[in-house]
């Protein structure tokens, strides 16, 4: 019988509302969107389904409690009232890897992940007669959130951070992450239909996802999850299961036309590795080119970009030669919309225009904003045309 659970999916401050769609299209009930994590109720299953189909999630925990500690010992008690012999087992390893506090009076990390761990040790000690854990077992992380003196509990049954897709072995300068790329694309009205050009590819993350998305590829089909060794609560033939569902989901023989460019033609060629160890290589088309040659004789095509912040003091005097080239290419591109993440704080002046929408995102802990320019929409399609 399949046990149920509540899960913590942390993600980009920001794009909660991204990974939240992305939980309810999976099938699973959500129980609360707060800052940076939603929570949702899945079983066993519900755990390979995430971390396998997730495109917007850091990674996939456990709940296992949650509880108000403003001292260490209401801290010691607290973790050790949970039931942590369902979950560890005797061989199991078991630690604290990161501790997070906000607006509580708790807030030395080091401290918490030692009380904590002594904690659990006295808990595992009385439920199975022990004096000595040798820890050979499998490995069961975990992930402490303080806030407002409220303290919350997962286990990490990702490992690496889902972000971590494995087709990305070399990077740009400024690489944006697979799970920031996919969210952000999610919040534009892309389809796999629609022509879609990154005139700053860097190492191809934005067109790869893309075409991981068009063709229906699992982001985390390719990878493996810590929790792959936890026999004692899900059975390894779910994670059998849920990698031949994701093979079965795949169009592979689909046609796109998603586009990369960069000006450093090294970044291009490693660009092109990395799609085709995504397996997507043949769906993207990547070229050495610089954005003031940025064109396209199509209508109704979409830019997205994470364009250079100017994060070194000497390439801040370029920006806005960039960003006013930038403006007048998609000036020049009839009834295109336009998608840019950045933190440079000249971007529309520079752009020649007001964006029509931007929104707050964190990436990793720059404040950076998310500028649409929104072009007019296609004409919709009679029926029957064509036919």
């Amino acid at each position: 019988m399949k046990k149920t659970y509540e899960l913590l999916a942390p993600c980009h401050f920001g794009l909660e509302a991204v990974l939240k769609k992305e939980i309810l299209e999976l099938g699973y009930e959500i129980a609360q969107v707060e800052d940076g994590r939603v929570t949702f109720i899945g079983d066993d299953d519900g755990i390979c389904r995430a971390n396998v189909f997730l495109r917007t999630a850091e990674r996939v925990l456990i709940k296992v409690g949650s509880f108000p500690a403003a001292t260490f010992e209401e801290l010691f008690q607290g973790t050790k009232a949970i039931p942590w012999e369902d979950y560890i087992p005797r061989d199991g390893r078991f630690w604290v890897a990161k501790a997070s506090s906000i607006k509580s009076k708790l807030f030395s990390p080091s401290d918490i992940q030692s009380i904590m761990k002594k904690a659990m040790v006295e808990r595992l000690k009385q439920s199975y007669g022990l004096t000595w854990f040798e820890e050979t077992g499998s490995r069961y992380p975990l992930r402490v959130f303080l806030y407002k003196d409220v303290v919350t509990v997962g286990i990490d049954t990702s490992g690496d951070s889902l972000h971590k897709r494995g087709y990305r072995t070399l990077t740009s300068k400024a690489p944006i992450t697979e799970t920031l790329a996919a969210a952000l694309i999610m919040l534009t009205p892309w389809s796999r239909d629609r022509i879609l050009v990154d005139p700053f590819c860097g190492s191809g993350t934005f067109p790869i996802e893309a075409a991981m998305m068009a063709a229906n590829i699992a982001p985390g089909m390719e990878r493996a999850f810590l929790s792959e060794g936890w026999e004692n609560l899900i059975p390894k033939r779910y994670w059998q299961e849920v990698r031949e569902e994701a093979a079965d989901l795949v169009e592979r023989d689909i046609k796109t036309d998603i586009q990369g460019y960069d000006i450093d033609g090294e970044i291009v060629r490693a660009a092109r590795a990395n799609a085709e160890r995504a397996g997507v290589g043949h769906l993207i088309h990547f070229q050495q080119r610089p954005v003031k040659e940025l064109s396209h004789p199509k209508k109704y095509g979409f830019l997205i970009a994470n364009p250079p912040y100017g994060e070194r003091l000497e390439e801040k005097e370029d920006l806005p030669g960039i960003y006013r080239e930038l403006g007048e290419r998609f000036a020049a591109l009839d009834s295109w919309s336009a998608y840019l993440i950045t933190a440079y704080p000249d971007a529309e002046k520079c752009m020649g225009r007001k964006a029509d929408k931007n929104r707050k995102i964190y990436n990793g802990m720059m404040k950076t904003y998310f500028y649409q320019f929104l072009g007019p929409k296609p004409p919709r399609k009679r029926e029957g045309a064509g036919i």
